[in-house]
């Protein structure tokens, strides 16, 4: 499924490297961190609505590929071992990972 302005859905993960919590929007390339799951996934949740209805206002025209960015490849391959029917232990503390719709 492609992302568009009016619908979409988004990958996520929210983990902890050292004292730092993360949460991540892989589809938007979008990292948002604090000292709390809670509170890093719900900047990541404003930051990705913010992200939106920028594109929104400046008429991404058909382009749509800044909804749809390819994530980096540590953040992938956290995805699919998180997904893996032998899932590998993961250096980092996962709090939640999911899909939200947008």
């Amino acid at each position: 499924m492609k992302n568009t302005p009016k619908k979409g859905a988004f990958r996520h993960i929210v983990f902890k490297d050292g004292d730092t919590w993360y949460a991540v929007a892989l589809e938007f390339n979008i990292v948002e961190s604090a000292d709390d799951p809670r509170l890093a996934f719900m900047s990541l949740l404003q930051a990705v609505d913010g992200y939106i209805q920028s594109f929104k206002r400046i008429r991404g025209a058909m382009n749509f590929e800044a909804l749809n960015q390819k994530s980096d490849l540590e953040y992938e391959k956290l995805w699919s071992d998180l997904h893996s029917s032998k899932p590998i232990k993961s250096p980092f503390e996962i709090n939640m990972y999911g899909v939200a719709k947008v």
